[in-house]
């Protein structure tokens, strides 16, 4: 396995994107999920 060093600061960026990424995801799934149940209106 190959090792890279980062400054703490971009550590800490690419972790707060990781998060986000994975809410968004999260957020995708749940929606997915009330579609197929038919729990989405249709809003004008």
């Amino acid at each position: 396995m190959k090792q890279v060093t980062i400054p703490a600061d971009e550590y800490d960026r690419l972790k707060k994107k990781a998060k986000i990424a994975d809410d968004i995801l999260y957020q995708l799934e749940m929606s997915l999920r009330d579609a197929e149940a038919g729990r989405i209106r249709k809003v004008a």
